[in-house]
């Protein structure tokens, strides 16, 4: 869905790459992951890290999601470890194009991994979080309607909720949401499409209802930074102090990460806001909406 020119992000950033790819198998297939652990683990033996998965879009390898994202950026400055999961053929099991029970078991799959990594490596597990872009982003909501155990909280870069989660999954434990999404989108619809993912909007409504968080007062955030392009961002969120649910809305804004670099080929993806940049708004909300 999304293609980058990888020479090209190397050749304009100055980033080094240290992190480790891994695999083992998995019900029979070779499955493989990036590991990014920020500079801070090797000297601070004591602490405990947060862990952030990040999700490629489909198409996508994790290579491109870990230059795309620059989360390791992010990994580095507020201390947290970063794994990209690779799907099969590039792809996650989000319940439409696939099937949701028969298809690749991609739940196991990130529970094998989660497992492993916190049998090797020091995981804060009151701090498991998950975020993707589109296909990647889709698969979040799975997550948190299976997982919810497990990650304290999601944000979803343009892939909203997949009415196969909202049909096989009615629990009532509760998971914070962020939805990221732009107006502009043509890749997948900020409106939603029938018989296939909500619009974001009521993606927010839905977690809002099923987080115990309906009828609340919201906050309300109009964003709109950098003047030299069309893009401005209003961030609405509700909130108990325990569980949250945003929605960040790019006013055409296309099928892009915030703040994330431009280097995209191929695919008519519109424009990438410079209002905000994604990685810190997301690990804010991530940092207040650890598991209790």
């Amino acid at each position: 869905m999304l293609k980058l020119l990888i020479t090209a992000v190397l050749l304009a950033t100055a980033i080094t790459v240290s992190a480790q790819v891994q695999s083992f198998q998995f019900e029979g297939v070779k499955r493989k992951f990036l590991l990014y652990l920020p500079a801070s683990y090797q000297s601070n033996p004591n602490h405990s890290y947060p862990l952030v998965f990040n999700f490629h879009g489909g198409g996508m390898s994790i290579a491109e999601q870990m230059l795309y994202t620059r989360m390791n950026e992010a990994a580095d400055k507020h201390n947290f470890i970063v794994v990209y999961p690779s799907g099969i053929k590039q792809d996650w099991n989000v319940g439409f194009e696939m099937s949701y029970q028969k298809g690749t078991n991609d739940v196991g799959f990130v529970k094998a991994i989660l497992d492993s990594l916190k049998q090797t490596y020091r995981i804060d597990e009151k701090a498991i979080f998950a975020t993707g872009l589109s296909r990647g982003g889709f698969f979040c909501h799975r997550l948190a309607a299976e997982m919810p155990d497990d990650f304290a909280a999601i944000a979803s870069i343009g892939g909203p909720l997949p009415d196969s989660v909202k049909y096989y999954h009615q629990g009532d434990k509760k998971v914070s949401v962020m939805q990221v999404h732009g107006t502009a989108d043509e890749v997948v619809k900020y409106d939603g499409k029938t018989n296939a993912y909500a619009s974001a909007s009521d993606t927010y409504s839905y977690w809002a209802i099923r987080n115990g968080l309906a009828g609340r007062k919201e906050s309300m955030k109009v964003v709109n930074a950098d003047k030299k392009d069309d893009t401005s961002v209003t961030i609405q969120e509700v909130s108990d102090g325990n569980i949250a649910v945003s929605l960040i809305t790019v006013e055409n804004g296309g099928h892009t990460w915030p703040g994330g670099v431009a280097y995209n080929i191929g695919y008519p993806l519109g424009y990438t806001t410079r209002d905000i940049d994604i990685n810190e708004i997301m690990w804010r909300f991530f940092s207040k909406n650890r598991k209790h």
